[in-house]
């Protein structure tokens, strides 16, 4: 079962009689009988009033103002991390991108967080247009995270790809979608994989693709990777990006596709999302971050369609195990429904023989549910994906 990321040596807990307070204080808003559940799929949010003890101890004002005690979630890995510390970053962003929380202490197993007001855009607009003035604001996002310094960023990996190195990053990608999302669970899902048209060749298949050209080289930046409407909050006129755990360094277009997927455009939308952000970075100095765009964003929309396939399927099935009493008819069209989704989405980056119709996917989800990694998750997994029970912030 995952276990939270560890802790870099500077998190380690602080001592004196301060800290001892601050980290007593906390915990009482953490146990707060008030607190808003925001949950995400990758961790659980109380949202609770700032209290002014606390707020004196971490010298900030707490007039009307609230902070977010922020626990990972157990998950079947599915995206990269490749900063274990979302703490470390968000020091350098919320300093860099002053609408983004900070985080004002870290735990070990839970942090607190300062609590950006508003409402999240999937709320607001949960489907459909989202706006001229919306769009441009996301550019501008995406142009001011191009600015932040690649020296104040964490450390990256060992033998992570070198600035300009697109093509590289790119592979890198690919490798992690085999080799830690989709042959790990293998076993696990074959059976479902295997009946809606997954075989075990799809990813060594997409790498080698003939129609991929080679990426032209890219000055890197940092990537949020996963600006979705769930992690947009609006508030009157503003617009802030939360939820930076999933954020690395490489290909600006890596982020740009993985946004235009996630947000769910209409087509028109979508193609002026993309001449919005090109005017944007050309504005902020990082024309040389849009070259070769034309060729290169649909390889990774292509990439962004064909890895989604694996969490999507895997969270579909174990959602299926949430409850105690079992999943209802319903349960399984809503399943299968999900499932068909993803594969027509993969269907032309994958090369997919054919989609499986919905009564194909669901009789397979009800054959892998009735099998043995079905109803009860075998020794060491996690029997749940950490599906939202409400809109996904943070």
């Amino acid at each position: 079962m995952p276990s939270p990321p560890p802790r870099f040596p500077h998190e380690a807990p602080k001592s004196g009689r301060r800290e001892s307070w601050i980290r007593r204080l906390a915990d009482s808003h953490r146990d707060h009988p008030d607190r808003e559940v925001v949950a995400g799929h990758h961790n659980i949010n109380y949202v609770v009033p700032l209290s002014w003890p606390l707020a004196v101890l971490l010298i900030t004002m707490p007039f009307r103002a609230r902070v977010k005690c922020r626990m990972p979630r157990e998950a079947v890995e599915v995206v990269p991390r490749i900063w274990p510390s979302e703490t470390e970053l968000l020091t350098v962003v919320s300093r860099r991108l002053k609408e983004v929380p900070r985080c004002f202490r870290d735990f070990g197993d839970w942090s607190l967080h300062s609590y950006r007001a508003g409402k999240a855009l999937c709320e607001v607009q949960p489907d459909g247009p989202v706006g001229e003035a919306m769009m441009r604001s996301l550019a501008e996002f995406f142009a001011r995270a191009a600015d932040v310094p690649e020296k104040e960023l964490p450390p990256r990996p060992d033998g992570w790809p070198e600035p300009g190195r697109s093509q590289e990053f790119l592979d890198w990608l690919i490798g992690f979608t085999e080799n830690q999302v989709h042959r790990p669970n293998r076993r696990r899902f074959e059976g479902l994989f295997d009946a809606v048209g997954i075989h075990s060749d799809v990813m060594t298949a997409f790498r080698a693709d003939p129609d991929h050209r080679r990426l032209t080289p890219r000055p890197f930046g940092l990537l949020h990777t996963d600006v979705h409407r769930g992690n947009i909050v609006v508030d009157r006129r503003h617009v802030a990006v939360i939820d930076w755990e999933l954020a690395m360094y490489g290909d600006p277009l890596h982020d740009l596709a993985t946004h235009l997927v996630r947000m769910e455009y209409e087509k028109d939308e979508q193609t002026r999302m993309q001449e919005l952000w090109a005017e944007a970075m050309d504005r902020a100095g990082h024309r040389d971050m849009t070259e070769g765009m034309a060729a290169d964003l649909p390889v990774y929309l292509d990439f962004e369609y064909a890895q989604s396939v694996f969490p999507d399927i895997m969270r579909a099935a174990l959602d299926l195990t949430a409850s105690a009493v079992g999943p209802d008819d319903a349960d399984y069209a809503l399943a299968s429904a999900r499932v068909c989704r993803a594969l027509r989405r993969a269907a032309e980056p994958l090369k997919l023989a054919e989609v499986p119709d919905a009564r194909v996917a669901e009789r397979a989800l009800r054959d892998w549910y009735a099998g043995p990694f079905g109803r009860s998750a075998p020794s060491g997994c996690a029997s749940r994906t950490g599906t939202p029970t409400g809109p996904p912030r943070g």
